[in-house]
């Protein structure tokens, strides 16, 4: 049964230089459009589970007025929820208002994701952010007033010129804002990008991998969980939805650009605007073999620091996750640890999790 959805929002009020998400600059009367055709979307594919998780991203919903943002927060009410839900949207400290925040908390958003990326002025200038740290301390302070506490906030370091000095600062000022959540990005320069279009260049391997072993060390002495290659938590607070996305459990994908994984299909959105308010939606599907699922259960899956559960493994592909994989002589070297019902890459292996899977999956 599918029990996640995701909503994808592709409207900003300005583009950022690294970012390869499908986006558009905001406009009033294509947003309303766009709604119109979302709720036809979801209306025409959902088929009324109780879900579990909803994640409304972007883009940045918060881009939407308030009009258009009450209008996206009615159309989840066609959704019916468990009682134990998660409701995440994401937002941008220079467009989240007290009275947008409160609104949220109306329709029963109970997690935000802030886009932070850095408390650097002269990183965030590169990356085309328009906020510095002190707007984001305010708009933490007032999500927090509204009675939203389930906070994530994002980072991205290996950014050039950055040193671990810089990287240091910013996690000490993260850690002060006192969230559940920390993800980390490792700067990444795509070449339909402004960063990408300027030809800028990443920085060495050396440095990216110190960046991510004083993360790692930093947030755990701090006392987040280091459960996911890129994300941090306290403890009872895992983001909900995107163990959905690494458990290969199906969910729904609506919107703009948006991936889904239905029925044994994944599948794409369009990420022509006009397309989708014609209410064109897929732009592509893939109907997945036994040997594909099993290739993204374990990619996905060894991206968590606990690994795969073998006996859900064997439920799911009646295949011993062990027997089924020339995998023995990576536990002999340590590479991979058998701890108890769970295979999992080793820890101090996690940076390279990649050449350790390609020695047994094509």
């Amino acid at each position: 049964m599918t029990t996640s959805a995701y909503i994808h929002i592709p409207f900003c009020e300005h583009i950022c230089t690294y970012c390869d998400f499908t986006k558009n600059f905001y406009n009033e009367d294509i947003a309303k459009k766009y709604l119109d055709a979302l709720e036809i979307e979801i209306k025409e594919k959902y088929k009324h589970e109780e879900l579990k998780t909803l994640y409304i991203g972007g883009g940045t919903p918060t881009a939407l007025s308030y009009d258009n943002l009450k209008r996206l927060l009615d159309i989840t009410k066609i959704f019916q929820f468990d009682k134990e839900y998660e409701f995440t949207v994401e937002v941008n400290p220079e467009n989240i208002t007290k009275e947008k925040l409160f609104l949220l908390k109306k329709y029963g958003v109970n997690r935000i994701s802030i886009g932070v990326e850095s408390t650097t002025f002269q990183f965030l200038n590169y990356l085309g952010r328009h906020h510095d740290f002190s707007l984001v301390q305010e708009k933490i302070s007032l999500i927090k007033e509204v009675g939203i506490s389930n906070i994530n906030v994002d980072l991205i370091y290996a950014i050039p010129n950055e040193t671990l000095e810089d990287l240091l600062k910013d996690l000490e000022n993260l850690v002060s804002l006192d969230v559940k959540h920390i993800s980390t990005y490792s700067l990444e320069i795509h070449k339909n990008t402004i960063l990408g279009i300027k030809k800028e260049k990443s920085i060495s391997d050396e440095v990216d991998y110190k960046m991510y072993s004083l993360i790692s060390n930093y947030l755990q002495e701090k006392g987040f969980i280091h459960y996911e290659v890129s994300n941090f938590a306290k403890d009872g607070y895992f983001s909900c939805h995107n163990l959905v996305y690494w458990h290969n459990d199906e969910y729904y994908g609506f919107g703009l650009g948006a991936s889904g994984y239905l029925n044994n299909i994944r599948y794409t959105n369009t990420k022509n605007i006009g397309c989708y308010i014609d209410k064109k939606w897929v732009f592509y599907e893939e109907e997945l073999s036994l040997k594909d699922k099993i290739s993204y259960e374990l990619i996905l899956g060894f991206r968590l620091l606990g690994g795969i559960n073998k006996k859900k493994f064997y439920q799911k592909y009646h295949k011993n996750l062990i027997d089924e994989f020339n995998i023995k002589d990576l536990i002999q070297k340590g590479d991979l640890i058998v701890d108890g019902d769970f295979l999992k890459i080793n820890p101090d292996k996690i940076y390279v999790q990649n050449s350790i899977l390609e020695n047994f999956i094509e």
